[in-house]
């Protein structure tokens, strides 16, 4: 790779040879019959990682369409990745980038922002990777909320120009300047004004009042099962004690704002759906003597990435909670105020904030103009945490001026969206044979 302190010029030209080993007509190509790997065998091996009591749920939640089965699979597409040619040009991926994993939270200045809001597949790796993932998204969620396959086609071919204007643009901003970036225009969108709507209710009080119950004085989690449960007091006390070193991964400021509050209360939680079988805790803290300033904190365990077997990348050896959060840092214009990691039992652990004014993408938000209009959104926030984490003269010089890498996108996110319908179909058919366990029957 160029040295970053070469001259703008240099860089591009790198870039261009790149084109070498990936021509941008070569972002298009997919053929599912060179695959060397079985998908429910992937699949299968993810599970066996898992809480086996949970996978059936985990299981049940893929099932529900393609997309949910997309969301909860991404080591299949991590295979299919690695096994392609690739531009090599690095970034750091947020390594599952799909529509439902960009939404809006609360930034440290309390303002929400538009931004990737899940990196528990962070790693560095070959920039196009976020992208065709992506696009793969905007074609499926695009279908289910009855979008054809041309307009399908058309929201991705955005998204990619999207992306390759902004990283031109990029390229004319100082380092600084980049950095700073903000995003504004999701203000103008009507699904971004929608995301921001639910978000604004999304307020720790919202949480209190949905989790939690009175006992006297005394607010205790509720028990939802199997979704929200109470652990054995001996887990409980694990996470509380975990908590300790935690707040030394946070900045001073941080660590002060975390002093003000005392924890009351700790439980299980099934949370999304590709995160279903590993272990999530939340604890409730509330600060002073009353119930008026509650925080929830979200412990959730960080395994390894599903690119990490595939790439060469120096986070392969650190602690997985840390490797998440140096991935968000790099990639967020702001992060969680109280983002930080630990462990429990040599596990490894993520800890942030649970669902702090977060808010996103819905089906009837991609109704109509919804999906285009989200594209547009979505290439920009990706194209501005790449080049927060990789080098936007390098990438703008291997995409060029013309639109043959887009359109060479808008066909892969078609031709492996429907790749990912196959092996859904594929993944029932286990189901209903009974080589994969799920909670209740999918036909």
């Amino acid at each position: 790779m160029i040295a970053t302190n070469c001259g703008i010029r240099e860089r591009m030209k790198f870039g261009q040879l790149q084109r070498r080993k990936l021509k941008r007509s070569g972002l298009a190509l997919w053929d599912g019959k060179t695959r060397k790997h079985e998908p429910i065998e992937l699949i299968q091996a993810s599970n066996r990682e898992r809480i086996p009591d949970l996978v059936p749920i985990k299981m049940a939640r893929m099932a529900l369409s393609p997309f949910t089965f997309f969301r909860g699979a991404v080591e299949i597409m991590a295979a299919d990745l690695a096994a392609m040619p690739s531009t090599t040009i690095p970034a750091q991926i947020c390594g599952d980038a799909h529509v439902r994993n960009l939404g809006a939270y609360a930034a440290p200045d309390g303002r929400l922002v538009f931004d990737i809001n899940d990196f528990d597949e962070t790693i560095r790796a070959p920039w196009e990777w976020d992208l065709r993932r992506l696009g793969t998204s905007l074609v499926l969620s695009g279908r289910e909320a009855n979008h054809s396959d041309g307009d399908c086609a058309r929201a991705v071919y955005t998204c990619a120009k999207t992306y390759r204007d902004k990283m031109a643009e990029f390229c004319s901003m100082t380092c600084l300047e980049v950095a700073k970036y903000r995003i504004h225009r999701q203000f103008s969108l009507a699904p971004a004004s929608s995301i921001f709507m639910r978000a604004e209710r999304a307020t720790p009080a919202h949480l209190l009042s949905k989790l939690t119950w009175a006992r006297g004085q005394v607010r205790r989690f509720r028990e939802i099962k199997p979704i929200l449960t109470h652990p054995a007091k001996s887990v409980a006390r694990g996470v509380l004690s975990a908590l300790k070193s935690y707040r030394q991964t946070l900045p001073p400021s941080s660590q002060h704002l975390f002093d003000f509050y005392r924890a009351t209360d700790v439980a299980f939680k099934i949370v999304g759906t590709g995160s279903v079988g590993t272990r999530d805790y939340v604890v409730l803290h509330f600060a002073g003597d009353g119930a008026a300033d509650p925080l929830f904190l979200q412990v959730k365990e960080a395994v390894q990435s599903a690119y990490a077997p595939y790439v060469n990348s120096p986070e392969i050896g650190l602690h997985q909670g840390e490797r998440v959060v140096r991935g968000q840092r790099l990639s967020q214009f702001q992060s969680d105020l109280l983002l930080g990691w630990t462990s429990i039992d040599r596990a490894h652990y993520l800890v942030r904030q649970l669902s702090d004014h977060k808010g996103s993408i819905s089906n009837q938000d991609l109704a109509g103009q919804g999906l285009v209009e989200y594209a547009i959104l979505c290439g920009e926030v990706l194209a501005r945490g790449h080049a927060r984490s990789g080098d936007a003269a390098v990438v703008s010089g291997y995409l060029g001026t013309n639109d043959r890498g887009d359109k060479a996108l808008a066909k892969f996110s078609l031709r492996y969206a429907d790749q990912t319908t196959k092996d859904y179909e594929l993944f029932k058919r286990a189901i209903r044979r009974g080589k994969i366990k799920s909670t209740r029957p999918f036909l």
